[in-house]
């Protein structure tokens, strides 16, 4: 059984605009499976419809076997508890430091003990390098250092499941190592994680599966060597080699 599976997933906008169109996937516990594919392809709405923030129009989300009914509050809150999503935006909250931003949603919204809660706070900051950082507010950081709070902040609620949207896309380049570092941590650390990503040299590092989608559709899916040296489909080879010019 794997731990997410993702079945003949469609999904519209305003009813009309079809965004995914019968995705198929899995996820084992510990893999790290990467979502690449043109701009518009449905990769990001993917991690939004199985997180909730779109409703999916048809096909199903399993959990551990356990179908998700994206039409019941408790379903979905069920399926929140157990998920994390990082985005592109840091959105972090100005008027608090990164200690807060990290310690307020489980002592807020899990109502977990607060001494303990920043314990294991100070803990993530320092794993993800920002251990001298603790009391500085967002616009004393970088972006890289923001996106990095953002992740750690995802990982105070202990996510089963950490989905990762584009994190590196809004960062100046020198910038986006720093952020990868951390994700390479949580790679190593064994942490199951969803990445949609354009970083395809970390893309073919990292990955233990490569999902290639286009037009809201899964063309091709494989280990990373596949997919990058060896594509079987012609859209992937020609996405693939593209990338691989620049």
């Amino acid at each position: 059984m794997h731990h997410l599976e993702v079945e003949g997933l469609t999904a519209t906008y305003d009813g009309k605009i079809l965004v995914l169109d019968d995705v198929t996937i899995q996820v084992g516990k510990g893999e790290i499976v990467s979502v690449i594919g043109p701009s518009g392809s449905g990769k990001s709405t993917l991690l939004r419809v199985i997180m909730g923030l779109l409703k999916p129009k048809s096909g199903q989300v399993k959990l551990d076997g356990d179908a998700v009914d994206y039409g019941n509050k408790r379903s979905v809150k069920a399926l929140r508890d157990r998920f994390s999503i990082v985005f592109q935006q840091f959105n972090l909250f100005q008027n608090m430091d990164a200690l807060r931003n990290v310690t307020i949603a489980p002592v807020k919204i899990r109502k977990r003990d607060a001494q303990v809660v920043e314990e294991e706070a100070v803990e993530l900051l320092g794993k993800v390098g920002l251990g001298d950082k603790l009391r500085s507010y967002p616009d004393e950081l970088s972006g890289g250092q923001q996106q990095r709070v953002a992740i750690a902040r995802a990982l105070a609620l202990k996510p089963e499941i950490l989905l990762l949207d584009e994190v590196t896309s809004a960062l100046d380049p020198e910038l986006v190592n720093e952020v990868l570092d951390s994700i390479r941590i949580l790679a190593k650390d064994g942490m199951t994680m969803m990445i949609v990503s354009h970083e395809m040299g970390f893309v073919h590092e990292i990955s233990t599966e490569v999902i290639m989608m286009d037009e809201g559709r899964v063309i091709e899916t494989g280990p990373a060597t596949q997919i990058f040296d060896n594509p079987q489909t012609p859209r992937c080879q020609d996405f693939v080699g593209k990338i691989l010019r620049h």
